[in-house]
């Protein structure tokens, strides 16, 4: 077979955790697809990509013998998978000669730190920062900024060691923990970055975009309880695009976008919005941790997944039907996560209240996060959340009702092991 008879390919870097979407939907599309490694070995802090479902998976080296390899499956496209995968699927784009966004600005897209100057230099409302490996400097900079202020990891994920802190010495201790601890994907955080807190709600923006005309997936509003200087996520809610917030909030986000270089591909924003008008949270140049995409059908009318790999393989289709265009609120629709003040090992799953769980009428997925002989901790961050429900329902009162009935089970799923 001839180099151009060979059927295109789509590239996935690093298809961990909902990275698991993006083969399926490019394959909805008869387009193949072609994993990329860019870890000698896969990490195991995630949930691993199903290497079934591509022609091939290739790692990358440095001698730059994968470039060959995959030139050879002819790719259209080179997307991030997760977080690992964002700077060499800008860099693999731009060798391949795909569509991508621009090499020059993948740190920016990566590193928060980073991802917040650059928003400053284009002049886009942004949070007042700072860096350093240094505690007692971020200590320092806390004392003389006042008030309340944000120490985390420049380049991890899912809140981890993000925390809260009201005085110095907190953020001092904030900054140690951070320094003395590796990122979720195994990276040892050289620096840690403290912000000023912002006030306000929480909401996070799921976007598709090719040549820098964008689709707004979907606009969720987050509610968390700050517990002992952690911001526990307790549910997430479908807001109504046509509202003036839901508005304001993604004319920020596409400023956010453009400073940011994204012009291809998907990305997952969370914003604040503050006395002053939104501001940026963290961008994720890659799909969403809650995508479900039959869920995201059902509820908001298409899913992130399949639109993406639309904009990439029929891009005049997407230009017509999504671009400039928001989601559709077809169903009220939240994700709960399962927090826990409990600790020890699990025993058992208690299989009735699980039952009970799913025999609620709104509870569309429910899954379960521990097995027995897993570890219970009380809840710090996402990682440690005890299960995950997506709820669907036709009224906001069925919603709230299922809500507080998962509250009053959510103790009884698991039988720990006596002391």
């Amino acid at each position: 077979m001839s180099a151009s008879t060979v059927p295109m390919s789509a590239v996935v870097v690093d298809a961990y955790t909902t990275g698991n979407h993006l083969a399926p939907a490019f394959r909805r599309h008869g387009v193949r697809v072609v994993h990329v490694q860019s870890t000698p070995v896969l990490m195991t802090t995630m949930m691993q990509p199903d290497l079934t479902q591509y022609e091939a998976n290739i790692v990358l080296d440095d001698a730059g013998a994968h470039l060959d390899l995959l030139r050879a499956h002819r790719p259209l496209c080179v997307v991030a998978g997760q977080e690992p995968g964002v700077i060499p699927a800008d860099a693999l784009a731009d060798q391949l000669g795909v569509p991508g966004n621009r090499p020059e600005l993948s740190v920016a897209r990566r590193d928060k730190y980073e991802m917040t100057e650059a928003l400053r230099r284009a002049g886009v409302r942004c949070a007042d920062q700072f860096t350093s490996a240094d505690p007692d400097r971020i200590a320092a900079w806390a004392a003389e900024r006042g008030g309340r202020v944000v120490v985390k990891p420049r380049t991890s994920a899912a809140t981890d060691h993000v925390v809260v802190c009201d005085t110095p010495e907190q953020a001092r201790q904030a900054a140690s923990e951070v320094l003395a601890a590796r990122d979720i994907f195994g990276a040892a955080n050289t620096e840690a970055l403290v912000q000023v807190y912002l006030e306000g709600p929480e909401f996070k923006v799921d976007t598709v975009s090719y040549a820098g005309e964008r689709y707004t997936c979907g606009v969720w509003q987050y509610h968390k309880r700050l517990v002992d200087g952690r911001n526990i996520y307790d549910r997430d809610e479908i807001r109504e695009p046509e509202d003036a917030v839901t508005q304001e909030i993604i004319g920020y986000v596409d400023e956010v976008l453009r400073a940011l270089g994204i012009e291809y591909g998907p990305s997952h924003t969370e914003v604040i919005v503050t006395a002053d008008g939104p501001v940026l949270v963290e961008v994720g140049a890659r799909t969403a941790g809650g995508l479900v995409p039959p869920f995201h059908d059902a509820c908001l009318g298409g899913n992130q997944a399949d639109v993406l790999a639309l904009a990439f393989t029929d891009p005049e289709r997407f230009r017509a039907e999504y671009a400039g265009r928001e989601y559709r609120k077809l169903r009220h629709a939240s994700q709960v996560y399962g927090a826990t003040t409990l600790s020890g090992t699990v025993a058992a799953v208690d299989t009735a209240t699980v039952e009970k769980i799913e025999a609620l009428g709104s509870v569309y997925r429910f899954t379960l996060k521990k097995q027995p002989g897993d570890v219970l901790r009380p809840t710090v961050d996402l990682y440690s959340t005890t299960f995950v429900a997506h709820l669907a329902a036709d009224s906001a009162e069925e919603l709230r009702r299922d809500y507080d009935a998962l509250q009053s089970l959510k103790d009884s799923l698991y039988v720990l092991e006596e002391a």
